[in-house]
C-alpha cells in the first residue's frame, strides 16, 4: 500500500528536530504503520517540503519548532454548584510576524500536541496567503454541547483573563479567533473581558480577538468566510484546463457533484456557494448521521431542518440515511469531496475506497500522510487546507485592520463612488438619470463593507490557489508540499530580513 520510501520511514524513533529526515510514526503489532499523530503529520509535511527550499538546516529547525506554549487549568463552578477543573492551552508557533493569530477550539479531546500542530499549520497557512501574522492556536478541553450558556461564559472569561495575565492575548501580541466549538458569542465575551482589563490603556483593545458580533467590532462576511474561501479556491482550479485534465473532469462547477463532511460553519456555507453556482450536494456527513440524495439536496432546506431539529438524523428528503457509521458515506461517488469537519478524516483505511476526483480540504488536517499517498496513487488530486482553509483567517485580518483603523470598510468612499459612477453614466449617455432610475440601479451604488470583504477574499484566495498550483507543476510535486515549501521560504526570508538571527 505504501511506497518503499515511506515504508522506510516507519520506525519506533523520531529523529532530532532540525534535520531534513522525516518525522516518523510507530508500527502496529502486525507490522503495518499506524497513522502518525497530528503534530508528527505536520512535521512530516514540513520535512518533505524542506527539500524544495534552499533554507539551511539551522534555520529550518527554528521555523519548525513552536516558540511559546502555555498550559494551565481553570476552575468552573457548574450551574448545579459542583466544581470542575478544565485544561486550557495556547501556542504561539512563530514570531517572525507580529501579532500572532489563530483560532480558539473548545473540544473534549484537545491536547497540547494538537494545539501545537494547529499553530504550526497556521504559520504556514498565513504565509501561503501573504497575510502578515505569525501562527498561533489555543483552546479548552470542553465539549460545549454539555454546558449551559452561562457556564460557557464563565469559563471563557476566566480563560481570557488567564491569557491576559500570561501575555498570550492582545491586538499587538496574540489575536484570537473562532474555531471548532466557538462562535461570535464566545469571541465577544473574550473581547469584553480583555477590554474590561486593558480598555482604558489600549485604544485598540477591541482588536484582541476576531470573529465578534458586528456591533462589537466584527466585520460583515466573517461567519461565511472559510466556506466562501473553499468555494473560491475550488472554483478557480475547476476553471483551469490543466487542472481539470489532470483530475479527469470537465471544466467548471455547473453539474459537478459534491460530498461534504461537516455541515457546520464551514460546510453549510460552502454548500450554499457551490449550489448557487450550479453544483449538486449529493452527500452530507455529520458526526451523528449521513445523508445521500442522488439528484442533490436543497441546501437551504437542509440548513433550516438542522437549525430547527438540532440534527439531520430524521431529515425526510434523503434517499438514504446512515446513523451507525456516518463516515462510511465519505466513500459515496462524487466529483469533489469536501472534508470540512475534523482532522484525520481521510486515512489509510478509507482512502482506498474513496470514489472522487478531487479533495478540497475545508478542515484543518483532514487527510493523513498515508491517506494522501494512497489518494495520489488513485489519481485523486488534493487541494490542501494550507491554502484552501485560509478564508477565515484572511477575513479575520480584515476585521483586525478595521479595529485598528476604527472605521468600517466603505464608509468614507461609498457615497463618492456612487456619485462618480452616476456622473460617468450621465456623461456617456448625455442625459441625466431620473431619481427613480438612480434608486433602482444597483450598478451605481458604492461598495459596502460586505462587497469589499468578498472582493478582498476572492483576490487573496485566487492568487494563492493559482500560485501554488503553478509551483506544484514547476516542482513536480503535490499542492501541499508546494504550499509548505513556498511558506517555509517566505518565513525564512522574513527571519533573515529582520536581523534577529545573531
Amino acid at each position: 500500500m505504501l511506497s518503499k520510501a515511506n515504508q522506510k520511514l516507519v520506525s519506533k524513533t523520531i529523529p532530532k528536530v532540525g534535520t531534513r529526515t522525516m518525522c516518523t510514526s510507530t508500527t502496529t503489532s502486525g507490522g503495518m504503520p499506524e497513522e502518525p499523530r497530528f503534530l508528527e503529520m505536520v512535521k512530516m509535511h514540513f520535512d518533505k517540503a524542506a527539500k524544495y527550499t534552499n533554507v539551511s538546516d539551522g534555520l529550518l529547525s527554528l521555523i519548525k519548532e513552536c516558540n511559546s506554549m502555555v498550559r494551565f487549568n481553570v476552575p468552573l463552578r457548574r450551574d448545579d454548584g459542583t466544581l470542575e477543573i478544565l485544561s486550557c492551552y495556547r501556542a504561539q508557533h512563530s514570531h517572525h510576524r507580529l501579532p500572532v493569530k489563530g483560532g480558539t477550539r473548545y473540544a473534549d479531546n484537545i491536547t497540547i500536541s494538537e494545539v501545537e500542530a494547529l499553530a504550526s499549520l497556521m504559520t504556514f497557512k498565513l504565509a501561503a496567503a501573504d497575510v502578515p501574522f505569525g501562527g498561533a492556536k489555543g483552546g479548552i478541553r470542553i465539549n460545549p454541547r454539555n454546558y449551559s450558556k452561562a457556564e460557557l461564559e464563565r469559563v471563557t472569561r476566566r480563560y481570557t483573563h488567564e491569557l491576559a495575565k500570561k501575555g498570550f492575548i492582545g491586538p499587538s501580541i496574540d489575536v484570537l479567533g473562532p474555531d471548532m466549538g466557538t462562535d461570535q458569542q464566545v469571541m465577544t465575551w473574550m473581547k469584553d473581558t480583555y477590554t474590561s482589563i486593558y480598555g482604558d490603556k489600549d485604544i485598540n483593545a477591541e482588536g484582541c480577538v476576531t470573529g465578534k458580533f458586528k456591533r462589537h467590532g466584527g466585520i460583515a462576511g466573517r461567519p461565511e468566510s472559510t466556506g466562501l474561501g473553499v468555494y473560491y479556491g475550488v472554483r478557480e482550479l475547476l476553471n483551469r484546463k490543466d487542472f481539470c485534465e489532470k483530475a479527469g473532469l470537465e471544466a467548471g462547477i455547473d453539474g459537478k457533484t459534491f460530498n461534504i463532511q461537516g455541515f457546520g460553519a464551514v460546510g453549510s456555507w460552502a454548500a450554499r456557494f457551490f449550489t448557487h453556482d450550479g453544483g449538486k450536494i449529493t452527500t452530507i456527513v455529520e458526526w451523528d448521521c449521513a445523508l445521500h440524495k442522488k439528484d442533490g439536496f436543497d441546501v437551504e432546506d437542509v440548513i433550516q431542518w438542522q437549525k430547527n431539529e438540532g440534527t439531520l438524523k430524521n431529515y425526510p428528503h434523503a434517499d438514504s440515511i446512515e446513523v451507525e457509521d456516518p463516515a462510511k458515506y465519505l466513500e459515496k461517488e462524487c466529483d469533489v469531496l469536501l472534508p470540512c469537519a475534523v482532522e484525520k478524516s481521510i486515512h489509510m483505511h478509507n482512502a482506498p475506497k474513496l470514489n472522487c476526483k478531487v479533495i478540497g480540504e475545508g478542515a484543518n488536517g483532514p487527510t493523513t500522510v498515508w491517506g494522501e499517498e494512497i489518494c495520489e496513487k488513485k489519481g485523486i488530486i488534493n487541494i490542501p487546507d494550507l491554502i484552501l482553509n485560509a478564508g477565515g483567517v484572511t477575513v479575520s485580518y480584515f476585521e483586525w485592520l478595521k479595529n485598528l483603523q476604527h472605521v468600517s470598510g466603505g464608509k468614507l468612499t461609498r457615497r463618492w463612488e456612487a456619485t462618480s459612477k452616476k456622473d460617468l453614466y450621465e456623461f456617456i449617455k448625455g442625459e441625466d438619470l431620473t431619481k427613480e432610475q438612480e434608486e433602482k440601479s444597483h450598478v451605481l451604488r458604492g461598495a459596502k463593507e460586505i462587497d469589499l470583504v468578498y472582493s478582498g477574499l476572492e483576490e487573496i484566495m485566487s492568487n494563492a490557489i493559482h500560485t501554488h498550483f503553478d509551483i506544484s507543476l514547476e516542482k513536480n510535486t503535490n499542492m501541499r508540499i508546494a504550499g509548505f515549501a513556498n511558506s517555509i521560504q517566505k518565513v525564512a526570508e522574513s527571519y533573515k530580513e529582520s536581523g534577529i538571527l545573531f
